[in-house]
């Protein structure tokens, strides 16, 4: 008889605010802003199993984190990534990267999709400022042999309907991964992160947590009393004139009122955080903040 294991992992999420050239009022250049950042993801992620989601990431800062994330270990490669640019599906553009570690899963499969009516070509459609896409990656833990699905996403932040057809085509792919003969029956629990550019009685987050929908907010698994930071993800750099929000989110499969049709109930959450983005130095490591959790996998 197969005896029940639990997986502990730390999942984190953040877009980071691309390298632009022209900084808003606020905003510092990358080349100060990156270490701040980097000792976020280094202390976050120390002696845990952890995946790392970021967004609005272009290619120079992605060489940053990577070599940032290695620095720290005995090993070059450590740390590794899944994802590409999305304008041309190599290096152009800004990245939705996923960071791993190597010895600790296995990567079994991945691919990028584009958020638009040709998924497979670097492409955007309806109402969309901006080409979209959603980094997709079939892990295996290699110590429990439990296996996952990972996604992370940036949605566009003009077009409504964009928003809307692009959470309705990853709540395909989670379906296409979970019915299919390659990963299907070996998929034990599945997450996806990012910025949704939607609040949370907005078409992209209210399609990707519907009832009928298999992902439900970690924060709502968790009681409020035991967050941990801020509510708001998106605080801007101070000078943009709008209210801050909450847009960025880690959803898991499964919640105690949703039976999903594997029958099982893959993820307990143990913590919630959103975590601060600027100190007593003043500098802002982004216009957004991280979001945590602390999740048992359980198969």
């Amino acid at each position: 008889m197969k005896v029940p294991t639990e997986l502990p992992l730390r999942i984190l999420t953040h877009n980071i605010r691309y390298a632009t050239s022209s900084p808003f009022k606020g905003e510092r250049p990358w080349a100060d802003r990156v270490h701040p950042l980097l000792s976020e993801l280094q202390y976050n992620t120390r002696h845990q199993e952890a995946f790392i989601c970021l967004q609005e990431v272009l290619h120079n800062q992605l060489e940053d984190i990577l070599a940032g994330l290695n620095s720290k270990h005995h090993t070059s490669n450590a740390w590794d990534y899944i994802g590409v640019g999305r304008d041309d599906g190599r290096k152009a553009g800004e990245y939705s990267p996923i960071f791993y570690q190597p010895a600790i899963w296995q990567l079994r499969h991945w691919e990028t999709v584009w958020l638009s009516e040709t998924p497979s070509v670097p492409s955007k459609s309806w109402d969309a400022a901006s080409t979209r896409i959603v980094t997709v990656g079939v892990f295996t833990h290699r110590a429990s042999r439990q296996t996952i699905l990972a996604m992370n996403t940036h949605l566009d932040d003009q077009g409504s309907r964009s928003r809307f057809e692009a959470a309705n085509i990853i709540l395909g792919k989670v379906d296409e991964y979970r019915t299919g003969a390659a990963f299907g029956k070996m998929i034990v629990g599945v997450f996806l992160a990012g910025d949704f550019n939607s609040q949370e009685d907005q078409e992209a987050y209210t399609v990707l947590t519907a009832p009928e929908s298999p992902l439900a907010d970690a924060a709502r698994l968790v009681s409020p009393t035991e967050h941990y930071g801020n509510y708001t993800t998106w605080t801007g750099f101070g000078y943009e004139g709008q209210d801050p929000s909450r847009i960025d989110y880690i959803l898991l499969e499964s919640t105690a009122d949703k039976v999903l049709s594997h029958g099982r109930q893959p993820w307990k959450v143990q913590g919630y955080a959103v975590l601060a983005n600027r100190f007593d130095d003043g500098i802002f490591s982004s216009d957004h903040r991280a979001v945590v959790i602390d999740v048992m996998l359980c198969d």
